[in-house]
């Protein structure tokens, strides 16, 4: 026999996931056919803040690289990991190492010396 109600999929239950807007980011135009479409994405937990750089696959979502503020105290910075100035330097560690994962990090160098001005690419 078959029941009348169907249930809905367990992190639209547990109420974690937007489906709708998920397939409205991860969406590719059909001209880019087979090209990834990467997003940085951000978490904030009780300590720490997170950095991911990823792309949606239809076996999941595959992660190019991760930061931690936690990985802070290795350049400097020992406490204080999740405040605003923390997430800001946790998104430049990001950076940092995804154009030298893809080879740019040579082309994209960034600011030199410091000198209060701003920097613009």
């Amino acid at each position: 026999y078959f029941k009348r109600c169907q249930v809905k999929p367990r992190r639209r239950r547990e109420g974690k996931t937007d489906y709708r807007a998920r397939r409205k980011m991860v969406r590719q135009d059909k001209n880019k056919f087979n090209n990834k479409k990467y997003r940085l994405v951000v978490r904030f937990t009780n300590k720490k803040v997170i950095c991911q750089i990823m792309y949606a696959t239809i076996r999941g979502d595959m992660i190019v690289a991760q930061a931690t503020s936690s990985e802070l105290t290795n350049f400097g910075v020992p406490v204080g990991h999740k405040n605003y100035a923390a997430a800001y330097c946790t998104g430049l560690l990001i950076a940092r190492r995804v154009l030298k994962k893809f080879g740019l990090d040579e082309t994209f160098k960034g600011k030199e010396e410091l000198d209060g001005e701003d920097y613009h690419v």
